[in-house]
């Protein structure tokens, strides 16, 4: 039985949780969820989480600012007015810990994710990542998206084709 190579998911599992991080962080918030995990996947310069939003005729650069602005709507609703983004500071960091952390909506999603992967036999890619955010009927990223007009199960399908294309294990 041959041992497959694990450094290629290792590196994008790196890089996409700690964009995950970096986006929650730039946001002020201390713990990333899955709309987080979305936005690192569609700045991952492996491109498929791109790809998949442009094959539905959604813009990927309107995620961010959706996301944005269901935060907002959320505080709103909650009778909150929320400062200018430009006066939220990061959150301290923290000392450094051996566990990543990460709110449950991410930490489910990462797992579909790599579930998929394995699932099509492939590399970890935007798009597995993008199909397992697609499927979550609630949060912050399923508003986002159905704000942006965008049909979730026809973004899973764009996604899931490009996931399909990645380069076998």
């Amino acid at each position: 039985m041959k041992i497959k190579n694990p450094i290629k998911d290792m590196r994008t599992i790196k890089e996409i949780l700690t964009g995950a991080e970096d986006a929650a962080r730039r946001a002020g918030e201390s713990q990333p969820g899955a709309e987080h995990l979305l936005l690192a996947a569609l700045e991952h310069p492996e491109g498929s989480a791109r790809r998949a939003f442009e094959r539905v005729g959604a813009d990927p650069d309107a995620f961010g600012p959706a996301v944005s602005a269901q935060h907002v709507g959320a505080l709103r609703t909650l009778g909150i007015e929320p400062p200018p983004e430009e006066t939220l500071a990061p959150p301290p960091e923290a000392k450094p810990s051996r566990w990543y952390r990460a709110n449950a909506s991410l930490q489910y999603a990462f797992k579909r994710a790599g579930e998929l992967a394995r699932d099509d036999g492939t590399w970890l890619t935007g798009a597995h990542v993008v199909v397992a955010v697609a499927g979550m009927e609630h949060g912050s990223a399923a508003r986002a998206l159905r704000s942006m007009g965008v049909d979730r199960e026809a973004l899973a399908a764009a996604a899931a084709a490009e996931a399909r294309a990645a380069p076998p294990r």
